[in-house]
């Protein structure tokens, strides 16, 4: 079969097989490569605060790599712009988040963002904000989805999401919020969440796992099984033609045996 195989149309045939084959295992070792997503930002980088301004800007999306970070932003919370969003729970009781706008000094275009300031068990009227010029550390989170609100009238929110606190503030936010660990005043005095009644919201720092994507796996295993398919697909064609030629060949020599020994008058009978 080897005679068969070095045939100059199999030779052609196999390079043409190769390469295929070689495109198909460079498009599975891209695959490869997208199945693990990028890690998240280690906890001694998220943990140390820096300034949101030099951190994230305003309009612009929040990847995996920017979000988790503890962030510090002065400025201060405007009046009457402040939401409760249920279903959030806290050491096993359900509640809500107070959510405040907060203006934030070197925003540009004068950006707010939200700031978690704490959490209530109940749906009754927060603590106000506190006034003044203040300072807000936490960890700043991606928006959530917009959720559908109940039809009974509840005004609490069943989503922090920006876009729609954009609408209901008429104010430009970032696209994400801060869950406040602390708020202090120019004099350094405490202003968060216990100072004025509310519970402290903690939110701890993402798992340092590498997640995989388990469907860039199963394309990058059908790019390798197409690879072994186009070198098998060569070989089975060869093994066809080499088969045609010993078919051939035994016919052949059927027939000139046939010529070379004619039936007697006796096999005839």
């Amino acid at each position: 079969m080897l005679k068969t195989a070095l045939k100059p149309k199999w030779i052609l045939a196999l390079l043409g097989a190769l390469l295929l084959a070689s495109g198909f295992v460079l498009l599975s070792q891209w695959q490869f490569s997208r199945s693990q997503d990028a890690p998240p930002p280690p906890v001694s980088t998220t943990e140390s605060s820096v300034p949101l301004t030099d951190h994230f800007e305003p309009e612009t999306v929040m990847f995996e790599s920017v979000a988790d970070q503890v962030v510090t932003a002065k400025g201060r919370f405007l009046k009457d712009k402040e939401v409760l969003v249920r279903g959030r729970v806290q050491d096993g009781t359900q509640g809500f988040w107070v959510v405040s706008a907060f203006a934030v000094d070197g925003a540009p275009d004068k950006n707010t963002i939200p700031v978690v300031r704490g959490w209530q068990p109940e749906s009754t009227t927060p603590p106000a904000a506190p006034a003044g010029e203040l300072e807000v550390t936490g960890r700043l989170l991606p928006t959530e989805a917009p959720i559908d609100q109940k039809p009974d009238g509840d005004p609490a929110l069943r989503s922090l999401s920006v876009a729609e606190l954009i609408n209901i503030w008429d104010v430009p936010s970032y696209s994400g919020f801060i869950v406040a660990s602390q708020v202090t005043g120019p004099d350094g005095a405490d202003a968060g969440a216990t100072s004025v009644g509310l519970d402290e919201v903690t939110v701890g720092p993402q798992p340092q796992e590498q997640p995989l994507n388990w469907l860039n796996i199963f394309y990058g295993i059908e790019w390798v099984v197409f690879a072994g398919f186009a070198v098998f697909l060569w070989w089975r064609l060869v093994v066809d033609d080499y088969r045609r030629q010993q078919e051939d060949i035994e016919d052949a020599l059927a027939e000139a045996q046939a010529a070379t020994n004619p039936p007697t008058h006796e096999d005839q009978q």
